[in-house]
């Protein structure tokens, strides 16, 4: 990884190390959350006992529901929110009682919380003035982190009068320009087109990933989630229901709301097991090659596979095509087999699409077949 760009260039005072090769700085961006409990009135519990570690130089994403406890866990990392019990860690240091002020700690809002009546470069040198640094530091900074933004030339315009994916990008950068250990991330990319969404995505993972810094990211968007991130925890009902990479979250959900959650619908009752890993469900008989003694069935729809017509044969399923949505490299499927239906995604790709009421035959090899707790 490179030096950060944010070091000050020399001369100007005592060079930092660069993030990415400084241990001890890395470790100063460390997150340990111990049994952090927060109701709101009587009745609403927001954290219900989280313990979480979150590594230094991490992009971590908290992924849930409206009214999950992303946010309140967010909010108390930045000491806009008082635990009503529990404990908060930064880099070994017990910050828990410590005023938001004081912590090695940014946070980028969703809404921007610019000053529009002031220039870009006003507004990026804004929390430097706080910090009390000389004006010749906060012009030197306020130019290094506009060019690593890709703004410069437009550091003299009032923010008003920027797209809302520059305004962003002055949001990102003022946060980052006070040189946090951590940068805690309030779904900031909620309020953008699709498009510009997708490409801040990957801009916003860039800079992650060339400084070497901690980010904490809340969102309820699973597949932004996917994208961005090193490891996922998901929460409901303010308890952490699973932590890990994007991939085994995904393919491997711990109980049936990270499954739902994660965009899976194919979930089914296991009404009985046998010898050689065969599982009856409303399905049929098929037979299963992972792990798990769960009482649910999780089928990825992407793990299907259509055949034309009847072709018997072990985990093959005949089915009827009720519904077929075309979505350009992909199509979705609505497969009805019995009295249930099964939804199955497939590429494209030099493949026949079965029309809808044409009768097929649904594939699915057993090591891709999960079970699951309730």
């Amino acid at each position: 990884m490179t030096p950060s760009p944010l070091a000050p260039e020399p001369g100007t005072r005592e060079p930092d190390a660069p993030r990415d090769t400084d241990n001890a700085a890395r470790e100063a961006s460390s997150i340990e959350l111990l049994g952090l409990h927060k109701r709101f009135g009587k009745d609403t519990v927001a954290l219900d006992g989280v313990d979480l570690t979150i590594r230094a130089g991490e992009f971590f994403t908290l992924l849930g529901p409206s009214g999950c406890g992303k946010t309140t866990l967010l909010r108390i990392l930045a000491g806009l929110e008082e635990p009503d019990s529990g404990s908060l860690k930064i880099g070994g240091l017990d910050i828990t009682d410590t005023p938001p002020h004081k912590r090695s700690v940014n946070t980028v809002f969703q809404s921007y919380a610019l000053f529009p009546h002031l220039s870009v470069r006003d507004n990026l040198a804004f929390g430097l003035r706080m910090l009390g640094l000389p004006a010749a530091e906060r012009e030197a900074r306020v130019a290094r982190i506009a060019e690593f933004i890709q703004l410069n030339d437009l550091v003299d315009r009032k923010v008003d009068q920027l797209s809302g994916g520059q305004r962003q990008r002055i949001a990102l950068a003022r946060a980052l320009v006070c040189e946090p250990d951590v940068l805690l991330l309030d779904e900031p990319l909620s309020a953008l087109d699709a498009g510009l969404r997708s490409q801040l995505q990957v801009e916003l993972l860039r800079v992650q990933k060339r400084l070497g810094m901690t980010f904490v990211f809340v969102t309820h968007d699973q597949q932004e989630a996917m994208v961005m991130s090193d490891r996922i925890a998901v929460l409901d009902s303010g308890n952490i229901q699973q932590v890990g990479p994007p991939r085994e979250v995904y393919e491997r959900p711990v109980n049936a709301f990270v499954a739902r959650f994660m965009g899976h619908d194919n979930l089914f009752p296991i009404t009985r097991r046998a010898e050689g890993g065969w599982l009856t469900t409303e399905l049929g008989d098929l037979r299963c090659d992972g792990e798990g003694a769960g009482d649910l069935l999780l089928i990825r729809p992407e793990t299907l596979d259509l055949l034309p017509g009847e072709q018997p044969g072990e985990n093959r399923l005949l089915a009827t095509v009720g519904e077929r949505l075309y979505r350009g490299s992909h199509a979705e499927y609505r497969l009805d087999i019995g009295q249930t239906s099964l939804q199955a995604t497939v590429n494209n790709r030099g493949r026949h699409l079965p029309e809808v009421g044409e009768r097929i035959t649904v594939t699915v090899a057993a090591d891709d077949l999960v079970t699951l707790g309730k």
